[in-house]
């Protein structure tokens, strides 16, 4: 069945769901385009403030019709408050602040990679950090949290999609010993992730509260460049150990990672330290040093802003290279050099 065909049955089944008041929710103007991949029908719900407790149940509606029809694919439906809230908001008078966070069962401590650019070299450094902590002795997960550029898939050799539990719950990749999670992996080949935020952060909460991670260490959370809303939805719902934010020595990056720790500093949560990335380049032929993008900015940075340097990671071909391979480099090169720089920040974080 094609896409658009899946699609038409799909609004054909939301035409019997009725929303408050006896309309039917394919009608509704709050509703999102909805979204058809090889692992998932996702669509979001748009409502006003308070009206969380009456669109509770059409949301339960609206996912028992449409996994009627959805066969082995992950029904996805968000609304704009979190239902688990809304029906904790009904049972008992709603206190000044926001909602406690809730740790995910079986995870000791949560740990997000961060910069607020993108092309540092983030995800990279998370899944070789993730790996030098498992080298430690750590059961470790990495959960990817960049909805829009997923590259999980890619680092770690992922192919098709994770499995799913008769429950709806999913179980994880397993790669290099690390279990992983990734929206990539739901994805067609380039097929872009079309959604707002609402979307994106429901599918944020759903891969990592509807993921059997089983019991692990350390989660590692690779989050989008930038600052927005799946950030801002992870340090709301969960208790984070510490955030590592990752950065390329040159200006133009150190200024959005200064951005990337003020908003991490405005939400409480620790600073664990910065990583310089492509810190400077060995020529392979002759052995000499180029900063090509600038040399310790990084750990300037840190320095002005109180917080810890973690190390320096140089920029080396065969980082790159094993990363496109799906083989990442403290797995497959454990004893080289440029692992090591990995093995040291795990050292230093723990």
């Amino acid at each position: 069945m094609s896409d658009k065909a899946l699609e038409d049955e799909v609004r054909a089944a939301l035409a019997t769901v009725q929303l408050p008041g006896g309309a039917p929710l394919a009608g509704y103007a709050g509703m999102s385009d909805i979204i058809i991949t090889k692992g998932a029908i996702a669509f979001a719900i748009t409502i006003a403030p308070g009206l969380e407790a009456s669109f509770a149940p059409v949301r339960d509606q609206a996912q028992a019709a449409v996994s009627k029809i959805a066969g082995e694919r992950k029904v996805m439906i968000s609304i704009t408050s979190d239902r688990q809230q809304a029906q904790k908001a009904t049972a008992a008078p709603r206190q000044p602040g926001p909602p406690p966070k809730e740790p995910v069962k079986g995870i000791k401590s949560i740990i997000a990679i961060a910069s607020g650019k993108g092309g540092v070299g983030k995800s990279t450094t998370a899944v070789n950090f993730a790996l030098a902590l498992q080298a430690k002795g750590q059961k470790v997960g990495i959960l990817d949290a960049d909805i829009y550029g997923p590259s999980m898939p890619k680092l770690l050799g992922l192919e098709g999609k994770p499995a799913m539990r008769d429950d709806g719950i999913f179980t994880p990749h397993e790669a290099y010993g690390l279990k992983v999670m990734s929206i990539g992996s739901m994805l067609e080949g380039d097929q872009a992730v079309v959604w707002r935020g609402p979307m994106a952060t429901s599918a944020l909460r759903q891969l990592l509260r509807e993921t059997d991670w089983g019991d692990i260490d350390t989660l590692v959370v690779d989050l989008p460049p930038g600052t927005g809303d799946v950030h801002i939805s992870l340090v709301q719902s969960v208790p984070l150990t510490g955030a590592i934010i990752v950065s390329t020595p040159q200006d133009l990056a150190l200024i959005d990672a200064k951005k990337a720790i003020d908003m991490f500093a405005r939400t409480k949560v620790t600073i664990l330290g910065i990583v310089e990335n492509m810190s400077y380049f060995l020529c392979p032929s002759c052995g000499t040093r180029s900063d090509i993008f600038g040399s310790g900015g990084a750990q300037e940075t840190a320095k002005k802003l109180g917080v810890p340097f973690l190390g320096a990671i140089p920029l080396h071909m065969d980082i790159r290279e094993r990363s496109d391979a799906g083989t990442p480099i403290v797995a497959t090169a454990p004893d080289s050099a440029e692992a090591k720089a990995f093995m040291d920040i795990a050292e230093v974080v723990g």
